[in-house]
């Protein structure tokens, strides 16, 4: 499985960016997938994640009501739309998937010592004035 981000870029605060994520390979339903992202310095958090069965997105509280993830399976893509965009949201974003994660019991969080399966190369977003 390969996953190979896109969309990122240079905007002003408030402004919305777009990224996408496509998935190439076999990527089983089992799995959840979604985005972390990483300002140098401090840990991977994570964002957002679509479970593998029917459930609700997660998001990051500071992103909430803001970020909306999606995912086109006959397209083998994921997208994350983020509006309002805030300096605080500058980060290499990467599209990542797991075969446990992003559920209740196993929340899509940076756990050190935990690999997650899968990741792309990641993305910069750079929101500054």
């Amino acid at each position: 499985v390969q996953l190979v981000e896109s969309g990122g870029g240079l905007v002003q605060p408030g402004e919305s960016l777009t990224l996408s994520c496509e998935v190439s390979g076999f990527l089983p339903d089992s799995y959840g997938i979604g985005w972390f992202r990483q300002v140098p310095g401090k840990e991977r958090e994570g964002v957002s994640c679509l479970p593998s069965r029917n459930g609700s997105p997660y998001y990051l509280d500071t992103v909430k009501g803001r970020f909306t993830i999606s995912r086109d399976k006959a397209k083998n893509m994921v997208y994350l739309q983020m509006n309002s965009l805030k300096p605080e949201d500058t980060g290499v974003y990467y599209c990542v998937a797991d075969s446990i994660r992003c559920s209740y019991y196993y929340p899509w969080e940076w756990v050190p010592g935990f690999e997650y399966d899968y990741w792309g190369q990641g993305t910069q977003v750079t929101v500054s004035s």
